[in-house]
């Protein structure tokens, strides 16, 4: 194992997943509305959002600020450290940028249904 690889795998443990980099990059501006975010990650399940962003919250990530209000509202954002991963989302959105036809490529060389590289 190289010397940063602890470090990357503490970091995976916290963001990884298929919604959790999505969510934090929906929510890098003003707070958002669950409903929102629900509408923006479609097709992710209210059962799963729920679920991601209570682990979000539990590793201190995200906010989650509630009003008392009818209906009730609930708005969630970044924290100081949600935001301190913001240069390496910059970071993966230029990466991806940068190869996106390659990328494009890859991905039309897979079989959707098995995930397996078709040669």
């Amino acid at each position: 194992m190289t010397k940063c690889a602890s470090p990357v795998v503490n970091a995976l443990k916290l963001i990884g997943g298929k919604w959790k980099i999505a969510i934090i990059y929906n929510l890098r501006g003003d707070p958002v509305r669950f409903g929102e975010l629900k509408r923006t990650l479609s097709p992710i399940t209210q059962q799963m959002l729920t679920k991601q962003l209570r682990e979000l919250e539990r590793d201190l990530l995200i906010d989650r600020t509630v009003f008392e209000v009818i209906p009730p509202k609930v708005e969630y954002s970044l924290t100081a450290f949600g935001q301190s991963f913001m240069p390496v989302m910059d970071s993966l959105c230029k990466w991806s940028t940068e190869n996106q036809t390659l990328m494009e490529g890859i991905s039309e060389r897979k079989d959707p249904a098995s995930n397996v590289v078709l040669d």
